[in-house]
């Protein structure tokens, strides 16, 4: 009962000035639903992050020339790679569930009157498993198709938009790549933007045509990556250093010379990406928690302003019989109350801004009960910690100088 009469005073004197009231919670709020905010949006884009990597294949190592992942300038003058290396990885690596030997290039593609510099993957079927491919339209190439060389691709969801810009179906449709012409036989369902580009921009042959029809073939060596699936709960550390010895071997490197090669593990880049988001949104979260401190602050001056307008009340409370600690925990629950009001207003603001603005930059809505309950609790500590000053100097009061107070 003492408390709930604590708490009906401070809603009494919360109502005498609305105005002053909701200035006094406002950093409270700004800084609750910044924090919820920033931890909301930086755990949607960490598991937005998440899922574009596991879009790029199932548990996916890519093989390519050079040191780095970054432009093809990286593996200027290094041999590429044939397609016995990815026969060998198969066989003789363990642990490896599938390969596929890709040749990337870029062609000018033609459709009627639009044309385009276009992505031109080939590979072969087992391309579209291991990169969780799946169409939107029509179907893949089989593996006749792909032993024959015959002229069929599939195209991604960018290149059908930009092609067949009158709203045709493609399937069937022949469109120009090079100096070969090409059936659409499949539209690839989007996958969406990555860090590395538009997934959704490319065109998908048989390795076999591309070789023989559209590039030519003058060496072995002309596969520019290899994209390879581990066995589901295979090390990656494992897994990659097995390659690695391998390659080395086929490419007769001694040991005094480094690796002409790399390997990506796209589970990695995952944990990389998400670390960074995280560490990220910790330092974000910790400029916005200083937004708690300065409205724990506001709050105490106002209490202290509100002990001062009131000492008279407190003053004629202390002389029919309120103790110390009864005025003490009056002010304590008014600045609490206030605290946890704005507190409560800044989680549910902090949902609004979240809905609005997770799909405008990519990331998902994740509603985290945990932290929004721990933004209330921290708002009502913030509330105790502040108001404490107040309300003390409030309890410490002399009763007759305060009944002499005008």
């Amino acid at each position: 009962m003492v408390f709930f009469n604590a708490f009906l005073i401070a809603l009494r004197e919360i109502r005498r000035n609305l105005t002053r009231a909701f200035l006094t919670m406002l950093g409270v709020i700004i800084g609750v639903s910044a924090v919820i905010t920033m931890v909301t949006l930086g755990d949607g884009s960490t598991q937005a992050v998440r899922e574009q990597i596991s879009n790029l294949g199932s548990n996916l190592l890519m093989l390519r020339p050079g040191l780095g992942f970054g432009p093809r300038t990286s593996s200027a003058g290094v041999p590429n790679f044939t397609q016995e290396d990815s026969t060998a990885i198969l066989e003789q690596v363990p642990g490896v569930a599938d390969v596929a030997p890709v040749i990337r290039t870029s062609m000018s593609t033609i459709f009627m009157q639009n044309a385009r510099a276009t992505p031109i993957i080939g590979s072969t079927l087992k391309y579209f498993s291991i990169n969780k491919w799946t169409v939107s339209d029509g179907r893949f190439f089989d593996e006749t198709e792909a032993r024959s060389g015959a002229a069929v691709c599939v195209i991604g969801s960018t290149v059908r938009r930009e092609l067949f810009t009158d709203g045709s179906s493609p399937i069937g449709a022949k469109i120009r790549l090079g100096n070969a012409a090409c059936e659409v036989i499949g539209v690839l369902r989007s996958k969406g933007q990555m860090g590395m580009g538009d997934q959704d921009d490319s065109i998908i042959v048989p390795l076999s045509t591309l070789q023989r029809r559209l590039i030519g073939r003058t060496s072995p060596r002309d596969i520019t990556l290899i994209s390879i699936s581990a066995v589901e709960g295979e090390s990656s550390d494992a897994l990659i250093q097995d390659i690695r010895s391998l390659m080395r071997q086929r490419r007769n490197l001694q040991p005094s010379q480094d690796d002409n090669f790399n390997v990506f593990d796209t589970r990695q880049i995952a944990d990389t990406l998400s670390a960074s988001t995280k560490t990220m949104t910790s330092l974000l979260t910790a400029v916005a928690a200083v937004s708690l401190v300065v409205g724990g602050i506001g709050i105490m001056n106002i209490m202290l302003v509100s002990v001062t307008e009131r000492t008279r009340e407190i003053g004629i409370r202390m002389a029919i019989g309120a103790r110390t600690k009864d005025v003490l925990l009056q002010f304590l629950v008014e600045a609490t109350t206030l605290s946890c009001i704005g507190g409560l207003i800044g989680v549910i603001l902090a949902a609004g801004l979240c809905y609005l603005l997770a799909p405008i930059i990519g990331a998902h809505f994740i509603f985290n009960l945990q932290i929004n309950l721990l933004a209330l609790l921290v708002s009502a500590a913030v509330g105790i910690f502040f108001g404490f000053t107040p309300a003390r100097r409030a309890a410490m009061l002399d009763p007759i100088e305060a009944l002499r107070h005008e």
